[in-house]
């Protein structure tokens, strides 16, 4: 079975928003990315609204086809617009407004009430949870243990890796927490810096079922146009 891919267009809104204007609309990308071969759109709407704004979540509701896939803070403000949208899928990540991007994996320790709770009312609603962690076997238990449907295994490690076989160590460990997930019948994407070279490796794991990608995807298209920047991405993928 091939991998899905899922889009990011964050970093559409990021451009727009650098003038503060009208474009180019991220609404306009997600159109063209599903056109091209993507399976499915996905935003992170922000507490600081630094790109994604809450007007370009509305008309992407009812215009994706394939799904939405929404990123999301575990607070009441995000919770109350996830139960009103209704996106395909609710990825809670951790949030910091100093942060240029998603820096780490959720930290499943630290308020867990408040993290259940949240889980508890989006899946009550008939939304589907996945939780933004690191490849780490406690974290893949905990994930199972407060009533997540899925899980988005971090990559920025990998990705990040400055030599092969630091490459190939950080590989292993996704590889092991991907097992762990597949045997408490989690599943399991991955993303988080991802490109078209380091995707070859990671996409040989048959237990992940779908990779989110943002910034390589619109950084090339700067260049080649983002239709043929989506399928490339999905040929590497099959």
């Amino acid at each position: 079975m091939v991998a899905r891919l899922g889009v990011n267009i964050d970093h559409v809104a990021t451009v727009r928003q650098a003038r503060l204007g009208a474009e180019p609309d991220p609404v306009h990308a997600a159109v063209l990315a599903e056109l091209a071969g993507a399976d499915g759109i996905t935003v992170h709407l922000r507490e600081d609204r630094r790109h994604i704004l809450d007007r370009d979540l509305k008309i992407l509701r009812e215009t994706v086809k394939t799904k939405l896939n929404l990123e999301m803070a575990a607070t009441k403000e995000m919770v109350q617009i996830a139960l009103n949208i209704k996106p395909d899928c609710c990825t809670i990540v951790p949030e910091k407004r100093e942060e240029l991007t998603t820096e780490g994996g959720l930290d499943l320790k630290a308020n867990t009430n408040f993290l259940a709770k949240c889980i508890k009312t989006l899946t009550g609603a008939d939304l589907k949870v996945s939780l933004f962690i690191d490849p780490d076997i406690d974290a893949i238990k905990r994930a199972h243990m407060l009533g997540a449907d899925a899980i988005e295994i971090n990559t920025a490690r990998y990705s990040e890796a400055k030599s092969e076989k630091h490459e190939d160590e950080e590989l292993a460990h996704i590889i092991n927490a991907v097992k762990m997930a597949s045997k408490l019948n989690l599943e399991v994407l991955a993303g988080h810096g991802l490109n078209y070279v380091n995707i070859k490796k990671i996409s040989n794991i048959k237990e992940i079922v779908e990779y989110n990608i943002g910034h390589s995807i619109v950084s090339r298209a700067i260049f080649t146009g983002l239709g043929k920047a989506v399928r490339q991405m999905k040929e590497l993928l099959s």
